[in-house]
C-alpha cells in the first residue's frame, strides 16, 4: 500500500474517509487499484480482506470520521460491542439517519450532548455513555421495527444489572444510583433514574418492584446464583453424559482404602504427613504436639471416607445437598473452630488465577448445579460432575478440595464401584484438568485424570497395610509432583 496519498487522515490507509482535500488523491488511487471503496466516502487500502471484515475491524474510527463527538448510547453502551446484527447505536448532532455499511449499521439519534465527568472519552474522538446514563437510556420506550431494539429487553438489563452486583457489589450500584438521579434532571429522565433506582433496590431484596428475569427474582429472594458457572456445569453435565466409562467394580477387602484415600486429600491441599505420621494418627491416636490441627484435619476426613454407612448417604433434593456439605464440612474441619465448620464462606476466596463463586451466591449457585446431578446416570459421571460443583462454587473457608472429593467418592461407594484417589504424585495433572475446565470450558482433561485415577486405585490390594505402602512406593505414588510434570516418576498403573 502506497504510504504517500496527499490528505489521507489515516496514515496506514486501512481506512480512508473522503474529504474535499483528498477527493482528488483518492480517486486516483482507486483508478491505480490502491484503495477500493467500501461504502460512499468510505475506502481502504485492505484489498485482500472482505468488506465486512474491514467495516467491523475499524467500526469506532469509521464512527468517529462520520460522527464527530458523537456518544455511544443504548445498547451499544452497555454490550460495548455492535449488535448481533451489527447496530451501533449513537447519540450525534450531526446526522440522524442510518447509515449503513458492510456489516455494520449505524444508527444516531439526537439527544443531550456527552456530559464531562460523567460521560467518558472514546476511541476515534467519540464519547462513550457512563453506565448510570447506559442504563437509563435502556429504561426507554423504544420499537423494534423489524430490527434489533436499540435498548436491551427488561431481563437483559436486569441480567446485566446482576453481573454489576457480582463483581462490583451493592457499593458501586448504590453509587451508579446516585449518579443517575444527579444527572436525569439534566438528561430530561427522572422517571428513569426512579425505574433503575427501584430494580436495583428490588434486586436487592430493599424494594417491592416485579422482576423480569429468573436470575433477578433469586436474587432479590436471597437465593441468587451465579448464570456462568450453571453454563460451565451444564457444559461438564454434557461431556460426561455422552462419555463411555468402564464399570470398575469395587475390591472387596480393601480395609486400608479409606486412610490413604484421606491421607492423599489431605497432601493435596497442604497437609503433608510422612504416610507412616499418618498411620500413627489415625490408627495409633498419635497427635504431633506442633501440628494438632492439621492432625484433625486427617482425622476428620477419615471419619467420614471410612464409614460405609456416612458414604451411602444419597441426597433426593437440593436441600438435602446442602444439608449434607455443612454436615461432612463440620466432620472434616471439627478441629479447626476458627474456619466456622457446616458454615458457608461470608468473603470470597481464591485460588491462583480462579475467583470462586461470590458468598451471597453460594447457596442459589448449589441449588442450581444440584439439579443437574440427576440427570446423569453412570457412577464415575455423577462422581465427577459432583466433586466439580464443590470444587468450583467454593463454598467454605477452607476444606472445600477435600469436601468435593468425599461427595465424589460417596457416589461411587453407594453404587459398588472402585474410588477415586489422586496420589500425591499426580497433584499436577488433576489441579491442571480442573484449570483447565474452569477457564477454558474443556471437560476432556479432567473425565480422562478421573478414570486413570480410578483405574490405578482398581490395581491395588489394600487389604494389608505394608503391602499397600509397598504397591503405592512401585507405583511412585508418593513422589513429588513437580518432579513428575518436568518429565520424572510418574504415576504408574498396575494390572487392574
Amino acid at each position: 500500500m502506497n504510504s504517500r496519498l496527499k490528505g489521507v487522515s489515516l496514515p496506514d490507509q486501512e481506512i480512508v474517509i473522503s474529504r474535499d482535500d483528498n477527493r482528488v488523491a483518492i480517486h486516483r488511487a482507486v483508478r491505480a487499484g490502491r484503495l477500493r471503496k467500501l461504502a460512499p466516502r468510505i475506502y481502504s487500502g485492505n484489498l485482500q480482506d472482505s468488506p465486512e471484515k474491514i467495516v467491523r475491524a475499524n467500526c469506532w474510527a469509521i464512527a468517529g470520521a462520520i460522527f464527530p463527538q458523537a456518544l455511544i448510547s443504548d445498547r451499544t453502551a452497555v454490550e460495548q460491542r455492535p449488535a448481533a446484527d451489527g447496530s451501533v447505536f449513537l447519540i450525534t448532532e450531526s446526522r440522524s439517519t442510518d447509515l449503513e455499511l458492510p456489516g455494520i449499521t449505524f444508527r444516531p439519534r439526537p439527544g443531550p450532548a456527552p456530559m464531562e465527568g460523567y460521560d467518558m472519552p472514546f476511541l476515534a474522538g467519540l464519547w462513550m455513555s457512563s453506565q448510570a446514563r447506559a442504563l437509563m437510556d435502556n429504561l426507554r420506550s423504544t420499537r423494534q421495527r423489524g430490527r434489533v431494539r436499540a435498548t436491551l429487553t427488561r431481563q437483559e438489563l436486569e441480567g446485566f444489572i446482576d453481573k454489576m452486583l457480582r463483581n462490583s457489589g451493592e457499593a458501586v450500584l448504590n453509587k451508579l444510583r446516585d449518579q443517575a438521579r444527579a444527572i436525569a434532571p439534566h438528561l430530561k429522565m427522572e422517571a428513569e433514574a426512579e425505574k433503575l433506582s427501584t430494580i436495583i433496590g428490588a434486586m436487592m431484596g430493599t424494594r417491592d418492584e416485579p422482576l423480569s428475569s429468573d436470575l433477578a427474582v433469586a436474587r432479590s429472594k436471597g437465593i441468587g446464583y451465579d448464570p456462568d458457572r450453571l453454563i460451565l456445569f451444564e457444559d461438564l453435565r454434557a461431556s460426561l453424559a455422552s462419555h463411555p466409562f468402564a464399570d470398575r467394580l469395587a475390591r472387596e477387602g480393601n480395609r486400608y482404602l479409606p486412610f490413604f484415600e484421606s491421607y492423599f486429600s489431605n497432601f493435596i491441599e497442604g497437609t503433608e504427613f510422612e504416610v507412616g505420621e499418618a498411620y500413627d494418627i489415625i490408627y495409633e491416636g498419635v497427635i504431633p504436639r506442633e501440628r494438632p490441627d492439621d492432625a484433625h484435619d486427617i482425622l476428620g476426613t477419615f471419619r467420614i471416607v471410612s464409614d460405609s454407612g456416612e458414604m451411602r448417604r444419597s441426597p433426593g433434593t437440593a436441600k438435602e445437598f446442602i444439608e449434607l456439605l455443612r454436615h461432612r464440612h463440620s466432620v472434616i474441619l471439627a478441629g479447626r473452630p476458627d474456619k466456622n465448620p457446616g458454615q458457608f464462606k461470608s468473603q470470597v476466596n481464591r485460588a491462583g488465577e480462579s475467583r470462586f463463586v461470590e458468598p451471597d451466591l453460594v447457596l442459589g449457585t448449589l441449588q442450581r448445579g444440584f439439579e443437574l446431578l440427576p440427570t446423569l446416570q453412570h457412577p464415575m459421571a455423577r462422581a465427577t460432575y459432583a466433586m466439580f460443583l464443590v470444587a468450583e462454587v467454593h463454598p467454605f473457608a477452607d476444606g472445600n478440595g477435600r469436601l468435593a472429593r468425599i461427595m465424589m467418592n460417596a457416589e461411587l461407594h453407594r453404587a459398588g464401584h472402585e474410588r477415586v484417589m489422586v496420589p500425591n504424585v499426580y497433584r499436577s495433572e488433576y489441579l491442571q484438568a480442573l484449570r483447565a475446565l474452569t477457564h477454558n470450558r474443556r471437560a476432556d482433561a479432567l473425565i480422562a485424570v478421573m478414570d486413570y485415577a480410578q483405574r490405578f486405585v482398581g490395581g491395588i490390594d489394600f487389604s494389608s497395610y505394608p503391602e499397600s505402602v509397598k504397591a503405592l512406593e512401585s507405583c511412585h505414588a508418593f513422589g513429588n509432583p513437580a518432579d513428575a510434570m518436568g518429565g520424572g516418576d510418574r504415576l504408574i498403573l498396575r494390572n487392574s
